[in-house]
Formats: C-alpha cells, structure tokens, sequence
C-alpha cells in the first residue's frame, strides 16, 4: 500500500498542477505512476464536482459558471493533455507523410491546425457544460468522466507499443505486469458500479462515452504514428473527457 500512495503521490506531481510539498521521482516507484493515473483523474474529478457545486450555490451566472467549470479539468491539469491534444491535431491535420507527422508532433511552435481545433474544443465544451450547468443535476459524474478517462490512458500505455521517439511512455511501461494492469481495471470497474447505483443508466451512458470516444482516437492516432506516447495519450483524453460531456448533456 505504501507504494502505491508513493506512485500515486508521483503521478500527482507529473500530471496536476496541484503545489506538492516535496518533489518524488524516480526510483522503484516509477513503475506505479501510470498504474495509478485514474486515481489522479478522480482527485481531478473532485475538484471539478466540487467547483461546479460551489459556482451553483452561489448563484454565479449560468454563463459564466458554466465556463468556469469547462476550464477546471485544464487548469487542474496544467494544460498538460491540452498541450497534447494541440500538437495531435497539428500532426494529424497536417496530411503529411508519416516521418513529417512525427516531426510535427515533436515541433513545439503551435500550428494553425492545433489553434483550430482547440477553438472547436472550448466551443462544443462549453456549450454542454453550460447544458449540464443548467439541470445541475449530475455534476458528480465529472468524476466517472476524469476517472475513465485516465484509466483509458493508463491501459494504453501499459499495453499498447510505445512510439520510437517518445522516451515518456517507454518509460513508463517499464516494469509493469499484469497486477498494474488488474488495478487500473478494478479501478475502472469499480468507479462505473458505484456511480450506477449512485446515479442510473445515465452514469453508464456517460462512462460509455468517454471509453469510446478514448477509443477511436486512439485507434486512429495509433495507426498513423506507428506506436502510443504521451501526446497521443493527452489528445485521446481531451476528446474522451469531451464525448462523455456530450452524453452528459443529451441524456
């Protein structure tokens, strides 16, 4: 148990923003920081739940609590997996050969295809959040949304082949076995039943989505960089954590 409360202190410090006391990297606990990224996706989640509560209790706007909440998943991540999902769109949309793509991936300018993008991201986000700000009804499924989320993120990077050029997911499949694998799924289990006997169908609707919406932008990324890294993963999350909001909003 220590160990993973190490690796899961590790993951805080990696993919939050969240100020940390003291800095821990490295050592035998690398290998629990994917493990326990969902565990980071549901502290995310709570601070997403419990900031769109509190903009509805104090009777802030709809438009303006609804964009507030549409910010808190990114700024509590530091922008980490915005940043990915830029550079994927860059790379993708750029309609180069393979090595070019890659090449853009690595380019830290900003393209004119991530600015696009990313425009349409903010859009179709906050207009269903400011939808589910509406009903204020099931702002506690953000957590299901960042859990899952991360779990798709997780079981990608521990079982899919990492792309030559990225060091960080290489990195972080380093000794990891079946049990790592096993965590992350009883984690996502888990999450998903407790928020259907909490919330209904809907829960599962939601959880659907975003594990779909992981899905296919994985698959697709995946085949057109020839591997899995952390830019990948960070796109795949942008746009999984976007589908279940949508589901969110028209269930």
């Amino acid at each position: 148990m220590e160990r993973y409360l190490k690796g899961f202190y590790m993951s805080v410090g990696m993919f939050t923003a969240i100020p940390l006391p003291a800095n821990l990297w490295g050592g035998a606990f690398m290998n629990l920081t994917m493990p326990c990224l969902p565990l980071v996706g549901g502290l995310i989640g709570v601070l997403w739940w419990g900031s769109a509560e509190l903009l509805v209790f104090c009777k802030i706007h709809t438009v303006l609590a609804a964009a507030g909440i549409s910010l808190i998943p990114f700024l509590s991540s530091g922008f980490l997996h915005l940043d990915g999902y830029m550079d994927t769109s860059d790379a993708v949309l750029s309609r180069r050969p393979p090595e070019e793509k890659k090449r853009i991936l690595r380019d830290p300018h900003t393209g004119a295809f991530a600015v696009i993008l990313v425009a349409v991201l903010f859009v179709l986000q906050f207009s269903t959040v400011y939808v589910i700000t509406e009903s204020a009804e099931y702002f506690v499924l953000f957590i299901v949304i960042a859990v899952i989320s991360r779990c798709c993120a997780a079981m990608s990077v521990l079982c899919l082949k990492s792309m030559p050029e990225s060091s960080y997911a290489a990195m972080f499949n380093q000794n990891t076995g079946m049990s790592h694998k096993l965590f992350v799924i009883a984690i996502a289990l888990s999450t998903v039943v407790a928020a259907f006997f909490c919330i209904g169908s809907t829960a599962l609707c939601v959880a659907a989505a975003v594990v779909s919406g992981y899905i296919c932008a994985v698959f697709y990324t995946y085949r057109e960089f020839d591997g899995i890294s952390g830019d990948l993963a960070g796109f795949a999350i942008v746009i999984s954590e976007l589908c279940g909001l949508i589901a969110l909003a028209v269930v």
